[in-house]
């Protein structure tokens, strides 16, 4: 098998790519994100997915490099990942009784063909109104920072999400479907 090489720091993209049963490592690479760049929020996610693969690929020849960026928008907004507790707090404030667009770009690089794949996945988050006490029990678990929106749907955030419409796993971090579906065109089957 082809060797996968997943370019991001991500811990539930790591969790994701093993529940799935790829055999793959991890280069996190250097890449920084860049949100003021004025781009249409899905071209915007392709592009840092595809400056995360890149910055990959160079030191690895012959695999398949992953790499992926998730984010939020909410009132026509890019929302990334809070890193402290008082943007967790902003956050969850903003999106309580909301709902927001959860955007996921990946994009598969064959390093050995040079072909280079990119897509974008949409999946729209309803939430339930977040009262301030729950919101404060919730920053003091450490949850919401370094997550987009400053909640994990996998973990405690579960509690806040009244419905979702599109992939649960956009939502986690990593499309599975259409990661799955464009693996299979570089020759990688899970099944």
């Amino acid at each position: 098998m082809r060797k996968i090489v997943l370019a991001s720091s991500s811990p539930r993209r790591k969790e994701l790519l093993e529940k799935f049963g790829l055999s793959f490592t991890v280069d996190t690479g250097t890449f920084r994100e860049d949100f003021s760049r004025g781009m249409e929020p899905h071209k915007l996610a392709r592009e840092i997915s595809l400056g995360k693969a890149e910055a990959v690929s160079r030191k690895h020849p012959d695999a398949l490099i992953i790499g992926a960026d998730t984010f939020i928008i909410l009132a026509n907004r890019i929302i990334g990942k809070p890193q402290t507790e008082e943007e967790a707090r902003e956050m969850l404030q903003n999106i309580s009784d909301n709902s927001h667009l959860v955007i996921t770009g990946f994009t598969v690089i064959d390093t050995a063909s040079g072909r280079i794949v990119s897509h974008s996945v949409e999946t729209k988050v309803y939430m339930r109104e977040i009262s301030p006490q729950e919101i404060e029990a919730y920053i003091k678990t450490g949850e919401p920072l370094g997550k987009a929106g400053g909640y994990a749907i996998q973990g405690l955030g579960a509690l806040f999400v009244e419905k979702i419409e599109g992939d649960y796993y956009n939502v986690v971090g990593l499309p599975m479907y259409e990661l799955m579906k464009t693996l299979k065109e570089f020759g990688i089957q899970v099944l």
